[in-house]
């Protein structure tokens, strides 16, 4: 298979593009991109839109395989990929369109602070951040669970840490699934994925797993922000983490069990990293109630998250987090598997709605959205890289009719991680982050490197595709003042 891709892409518009049927026999439904012409000279460069391709061969997908702006090469789908399948017409679900991991998403807080009123602590806060914030690859945190704790964590998810003292009710309010997918199944999860989470809660991890500190430096919709609390030059944090090495585990439990599936259900995929089975067979659930326990823990483990920043700054700051209003936007996942109600070709169905790499963004009124938000849509929380941007951005109807309610979720690689460190010099970026006032901490001086802005996608760019292509609303813009990496 050749390194860029040669296949056919006929243009729909601007801002969308059909990999047709007719590129590999065996299609049921046509892949869409949604790029403009800029960004895909970068999808081309790698075999994403192959995988985009094969994707659309799974039993009772529907509409379109469908990929973001910021796709790259993953494990069976693309990161970036979007696929539904119907479950009532041999759907399938995959853990390769989940990932391995579950659950990772992104949480934003807003604080009452205003830029100038912390623009000489924002050092002390890094550093304080770094100290208290277990991160890294392995890292083991300070919130110690038993065996019995853990199954209760996995059936619970953040609704736990707010009963420890975690957190607080309006937390959950504010958190995808209220902090919790129901119809999660412990039993479902092996041993060895319990082995490996009952250390690792309240836990950053690594690779592009991120707590920032950032500041709002543009504004889209007034009336929006004015409903979030957010203002110009308004101090907020991210956090971006997951479901750590249980989630792995359970990804890599099943993918290899899925394996037989499909010589048992008689399912023909171009690559058997595309590993599924019937939504409605003991293996689809088995998969699916461990999928959301891990979907669980990763919600509770970015609440314990969210309660060690709201700690750091009490201790930086010397008054409570809630007199310092760092109170809770949203959560929400971008690695995950939901069973949704979606309307497809007239009628309304049943369907497993794969995102890997890809947000959900529901538009106002849904009935899956807490009252807070009916009017606005939900919150979508897109983080770019550590020198650039990231964004807040709302659910559309367009989403929901076109894109099964879901849209980007970063600003994608370009770089693989071996060639970002090949080709940036370490010494070189720290400055030229210092430079543009960007303090960063991290584990280990080569996540830094990895992590180089060079090695993402421009997310001004991506999302820049998304709000035109009317998948998305924009709501603010951030830019980093200090990070902290695993």
């Amino acid at each position: 298979m050749p390194e860029v891709w040669q296949g056919l892409l006929e243009k729909i518009d601007d801002y969308r593009w059909r990999i047709p049927k007719s590129y590999k026999t065996g299609m049921r439904v046509p892949g869409i991109i949604y790029a403009d012409e800029k960004l895909l000279k970068d999808i081309y460069r790698d075999k994403a839109l192959d995988q985009v391709a094969n994707v659309a061969f799974l039993p009772g997908i529907v509409n379109a395989s469908l990929a973001m702006p910021d796709i790259h090469w993953g494990y069976g789908f693309p990161i970036g990929g979007v696929a539904a399948t119907d479950i009532d017409n041999g759907g399938v679900i995959s853990p390769a369109g989940v990932g391995y991991d579950i659950s990772c998403g992104v949480r934003m807080l807003k604080t009452n602070f205003q830029y100038e009123d912390i623009k000489d602590k924002i050092k002390d806060l890094v550093y304080a951040l770094f100290s208290d914030v277990p991160s890294g690859v392995g890292s083991k945190g300070d919130i110690r669970v038993s065996a019995k704790e853990e199954k209760e964590i996995l059936l619970k998810g953040s609704k736990w840490a707010v009963e420890k003292g975690y957190g607080t009710e309006e937390d959950l309010e504010c958190t995808e699934e209220y902090g919790a997918m129901q119809g999660a199944d412990p039993q479902a999860v092996s041993d060895r994925a319990y082995e490996r989470g009952k250390a690792q809660l309240g836990t950053l991890g690594s690779g592009n797993h991120f707590l920032e500190i950032q500041v709002i430096d543009q504004l889209y919709d007034r009336d929006i922000c004015d409903e979030f609390g957010l203002d110009l030059g308004q101090i907020t944090i991210m956090i971006h983490s997951g479901s750590r090495g249980l989630g792995y585990q359970v990804c890599d439990d099943y993918t290899r069990s899925m394996i037989h599936c499909l010589q048992k259900y008689n399912i023909f995929v171009p690559d058997r990293q595309l590993a599924c089975a019937p939504v409605n067979s003991p293996e689809g659930q088995a998969y699916l109630g461990a999928m959301k326990c891990a979907a669980n823990y990763a919600w509770a483990n970015r609440q314990c998250l969210m309660y060690l920043t709201r700690k750091v700054f009490e201790k930086v700051f010397s008054m409570s987090w809630q007199k310092m209003g760092m109170f809770l936007i949203y959560d929400v996942a971008h690695n995950i598997a939901k069973i949704e109600k979606h309307i497809v070709d007239g009628k309304e169905k049943t369907l497993c709605v794969h995102r890997k790499g890809a947000t959900r963004a529901f538009a106002p009124g849904h009935p899956a959205l807490p009252a807070r938000y009916k009017k606005t849509g939900q919150p979508v929380i897109i983080p770019g890289d550590m020198g650039r941007n990231s964004y807040l951005l709302t659910g559309t109807q367009n989403a929901i009719d076109e894109t099964f309610g879901s849209t980007c979720h970063g600003a994608g690689r370009v770089k693989s991680r071996t060639a970002a460190i090949k080709f940036i010099n370490l010494n070189t970026l720290l400055k030229e982050l210092e430079s543009r006032g960007i303090i960063v901490k991290a584990s280990g001086r080569g996540t830094i490197v990895e992590e180089a802005p060079a090695a993402y996608k421009d997310v001004n760019e991506v999302v820049n595709v998304v709000a035109n292509a009317g998948i998305s609303k924009r709501v603010c813009r951030m830019r980093p003042l200090g990070v902290i990496k695993g």
